[in-house]
């Protein structure tokens, strides 16, 4: 009779510690897994971030080449920023193993179309100091409006958060932009983004 009961014991304390051991050793696994996981992305998402980057860098080149000709800390200051904002997207860049298409000469660009933009701003801002601050509105304009379209066409958070916080510092740059430009007396025009989000912003 002992024999029986220590038997049943023994039976009940298996069947209760079983599925013990197969949701640790399934913990384990799912954490395996977990970390074996690599985050790959869409090919929109993929052109779009290479995108960005080479954008960040059209800004930055077209503000140091503005410092060059106006000598203004204006341009200076913000090209460091833009320079910070391509360090940031090629993080990203790096962290999905994709090939950076920026290319490392200044002024110099992969996509013809931000090569033809710059030419067409950089001439525009050697008119006047005042035409150089309206490329400088104009190019933090485009910017947000691109940054913007990213933000909503994406589903991976990491590049949503990236593109957001790379949102405000374009909306700082071209609240700088617009008051020197009102200490000019000249009202800037959006070109890329809505009046009713561009006075929101400003204002």
């Amino acid at each position: 009779m002992k024999s029986i009961s220590k038997t049943i014991v023994l039976f009940v304390a298996l069947t209760l510690l079983t599925p013990m051991l197969a949701t640790a050793k399934g913990g384990q696994s799912t954490r395996n897994n977990r970390q074996a996981v690599t985050v790959t992305l869409y090919p929109e998402d993929e052109s779009t971030l290479l995108w960005m980057r080479e954008e960040e860098k059209l800004a930055r080149d077209v503000y140091l080449a503005m410092d060059d000709l106006w000598n203004k800390r204006i341009f200076r200051n913000i090209a460091s920023s833009e320079q910070q904002h391509m360090d940031t997207l090629l993080k990203q860049i790096n962290a999905f193993n994709l090939d950076d298409t920026a290319l490392p000469e200044a002024g110099i660009f992969y996509l013809d179309e931000l090569q033809t933009l710059y030419g067409d701003l950089v001439e525009k801002g050697q008119d006047s100091y005042v035409d150089a601050l309206e490329v400088g509105a104009t190019i933090e304009d485009l910017d947000i409006d691109d940054l913007m379209k990213a933000i909503a066409a994406t589903d991976n958070l990491s590049l949503k958060m990236t593109y957001q916080s790379l949102l405000e510092g374009s909306k700082n740059h071209l609240r700088s932009f617009i008051g020197l430009l009102e200490q000019q007396g000249v009202n800037y025009e959006p070109q890329y983004i809505s009046q009713e989000l561009f006075d929101a912003i400003i204002n």
